[in-house]
């Protein structure tokens, strides 16, 4: 019998006050939101999340300028993928750039029709932002 499953991929919107995450199935088929977290309990949430099946990749949104130069906060996520690698050494730890990805996060929410006070609610619009990072990931050529 052959198994066409693989294993997950988690997407992280790294925030220092919020972490967006995102899964998707293990067909790589479809994204989930899991939620936003505080930054200091993200590792412990991602390793219970492998408990219920492995992740193949994690791809963590990184910060770069529109002219694509690094800023202060390329800085903060690089001592996380660090923190990241270093407590899941058998996962591919990948950078996806995620210049835009909360702009273009609120405004997907504003045309599926939720609100301005419930995309004002914490935490929400980091969720999207992982979720959509996941989803153009998937999309793009390197996953067909």
């Amino acid at each position: 019998m052959i198994t066409l499953s693989r294993k997950r991929i988690l997407a992280i919107d790294y925030g220092t006050k919020r972490i967006g995450l995102a899964k998707s199935d293990p067909f790589g088929s479809f994204v989930q939101p899991v939620g936003t977290f505080p930054p200091e309990k993200i590792l412990t949430l991602i390793e219970s999340l492998r408990q219920e099946g492995p992740f193949e990749t994690i791809i963590v949104g990184y910060p770069l300028n529109s002219d694509g130069t690094r800023n202060r906060m390329t800085t903060v996520v690089d001592r996380f993928i660090g923190e990241l690698e270093e407590a899941f050494p058998g996962i591919a730890i990948e950078t996806v750039d995620e210049h835009g990805s909360s702009r273009r996060a609120e405004k997907l929410l504003i045309e599926s029709g939720v609100g301005r006070k419930k995309r004002q609610r914490k935490g929400r619009l980091d969720s999207a932002a992982a979720c959509l990072l996941l989803q153009n990931y998937l999309e793009s050529a390197g996953r067909e």
